[in-house]
């Protein structure tokens, strides 16, 4: 009999999975903008957020001139601005770039381990088999710790996103609960899309959030949505346009997630 890898022992001992009602609605995953581009520095909002809930009621995104991290659930957007200030946003608003689905659960699983960022990540691979599936994930529950981050607004002359981690601000919480937000995107996406995890956080209060750095799981609610496609929106704009996509962008969207300066 072959053994079973760890993170498939894992799995076994740790989720309990649950029957979930059928999806209903589109099953398209919805991309406002371009991730490389974004990266690179186009941080000028575009995209109104009355356009982007047609698309979706669950996803995440950025503000207006980087001005922190953005987290949509229920179709309600909340921001979380690098003062630590979370509040909900106006659909009125513009997003320089986002994605979104309408969330509907096909799978929903529970775990009681504690789990680093990483664990968490090994973990969820265990349960994601498809490799080359786009997955909704909503992690709903209590940590033991969560450390975010947000970035303050910029102006022109706008940096590569990687350049300006110096000015990124981080938010401890200890036994907090709240709920995660994320996507889990196959490699053949990469360029428009930010592939692999990148969760954002809300609390239940709806007082803190930010993009996830650090965290330790206490007992969570794992619930996951398949999608079966994807709908890239380019930017009509002239900065587009003339954007520089030669260039290999990947280690710095490594160090943005990490939220490290090298």
């Amino acid at each position: 009999m072959h053994s079973l890898k760890p993170y498939t022992l894992l799995a076994l001992l740790c989720l309990f999975v649950l029957p979930t009602s059928a999806q209903t609605k589109n099953n398209t995953l919805y991309t406002a903008g371009h991730a490389s581009a974004f990266i690179g520095g186009l941080y000028d909002a575009v995209y109104p957020y009355t356009k982007v809930l047609k698309h979706g009621d669950f996803g995440l995104g950025a503000p207006d001139k980087l001005d922190g991290e953005v987290l949509i659930l229920d179709g309600k957007i909340y921001q979380t601005q690098a003062t630590g200030k979370t509040f909900e946003v106006k659909p009125t608003k513009l997003t320089p770039f986002a994605v979104v689905s309408f969330f509907r659960a096909k799978k929903t699983v529970k775990s009681t381990c504690k789990l680093s960022k990483n664990g968490l990540f090994k973990y969820l691979d265990s349960v994601l088999t498809n490799q080359n599936g786009i997955y909704a994930i909503k992690i709903t529950g209590s940590f033991d710790t969560i450390k975010t981050r947000a970035f303050p607004p910029v102006t022109r002359p706008y940096l590569p996103l990687a350049d300006m981690l110096p000015l990124q601000h981080f938010f401890t919480f200890n036994n907090t609960s709240g709920i995660l937000v994320d996507y889990r995107l196959p490699v053949f996406m990469d360029g428009p899309n930010i592939t692999g995890y990148h969760f954002h956080f809300l609390s239940d209060d709806k007082k803190a959030g930010g993009h996830i750095v650090e965290l330790l799981t206490d007992s969570i609610t794992i619930e996951i949505d398949e999608l079966d496609s994807f709908l890239v929106d380019i930017p009509q704009t002239e900065e587009f346009n003339n954007f520089d996509f030669k260039k290999d962008r990947r280690e710095e969207v490594k160090r943005v997630e990490n939220g490290k300066k090298d």
